[in-house]
């Protein structure tokens, strides 16, 4: 299966040292390695890296989770949770996977 570009350019990125405080609405891919306070609704993916924390609700098409979330994570399609990821609230997704060693509460 090819990859479209919207797999692979990323439309917005939190950096490391980057702290976000307020609901986000955006379209595309997200990916966060900062810190956010709020909710974070997207039309793409979100990656959440390894040292993001976000303290709210995320809603996207697929979540990928390898740092912290205080909140609901809602995707259409997928959620992923690596093994660093830690969630406390509920997931909701028709398909998740989660590795060894990710804490949920």
């Amino acid at each position: 299966m090819a990859l479209s570009s919207d797999d692979i350019n990323i439309n917005t990125l939190i950096g490391p040292g980057s702290a976000v405080a307020g609901n986000l609405r955006v379209a595309g891919f997200v990916r966060i390695d900062g810190d956010i306070a709020g909710d974070l609704e997207t039309t793409g993916r979100v990656i959440i890296g390894e040292h993001a924390r976000i303290r709210g609700n995320i809603l996207a098409s697929a979540v990928i989770v390898g740092g912290i979330v205080i909140g609901n994570v809602v995707a259409q399609d997928s959620i992923t949770l690596f093994s660093t990821a830690a969630v406390v609230g509920d997931i909701v997704s028709r398909k998740v996977k989660i590795e060894e060693g990710v804490v949920l509460h």
